[in-house]
């Protein structure tokens, strides 16, 4: 299985939403959070599909790619997981260097901001990421889903019905 940019950013978030995701549980078309960060990607800069390239390799997908400046071009709609965006960003630089393709950079971009961030890799990095592929292997190959772990995150998560639904929350009953 070839790990996706999807796979790394879940792995970073948590990991039984990567578990899930990977094992055919994917509830990304009903959140209105992933909509909306379509949208900013489709509409954010309307003349990138023609002067940047589309590519595929090693599993993932790169919609922004400037070949003669060799700059990954990522959109986000906030920068509240910008660490995790970040990795996510590093990771598709190092599959593409694992492919042969050296001095490539990324700009993380978010356009609702108005902020950009240039992003390289490291000799650290190039030592952690491949443990880190191996981690995420582990985790989806692994027969049992990982028990959830309540994170601010959880709220605004596709996921939150499914790991949440059966939970009362104390704050709001009257005991």
């Amino acid at each position: 299985m070839h790990i996706t940019g999807t796979h790394f950013n879940y792995f970073m978030i948590c990991h039984r939403k990567l578990w899930l995701f990977a094992n055919g549980l994917q509830m990304e078309q009903t959140s209105e959070l992933v909509e909306m960060g379509k949208l900013i990607h489709e509409t954010s800069y309307p003349f990138r599909p023609s002067k940047y390239e589309e590519i595929e390799i090693g599993g993932i997908k790169v919609d922004f790619y400037d070949p003669k400046n060799k700059v990954i071009h990522e959109i986000k709609k906030s920068d509240k997981l910008e660490q995790t965006h970040i990795m996510q960003l590093k990771y598709y630089i190092w599959v593409m260097e694992q492919h042969g393709i050296q001095d490539i950079s990324g700009v993380l971009e978010y356009p609702k901001l108005r902020k950009t961030e240039k992003v390289y890799l490291n000799n650290i990095d190039r030592q952690e990421i491949p443990a880190m592929v191996s981690d995420i292997g582990v985790i989806i190959q692994d027969d049992r889903c990982p028990d959830k772990i309540k994170q601010a995150i959880c709220k605004n998560c596709a996921y939150h019905d499914f790991c949440w639904s059966a939970e009362i929350d104390l704050d709001q009953t009257n005991i």
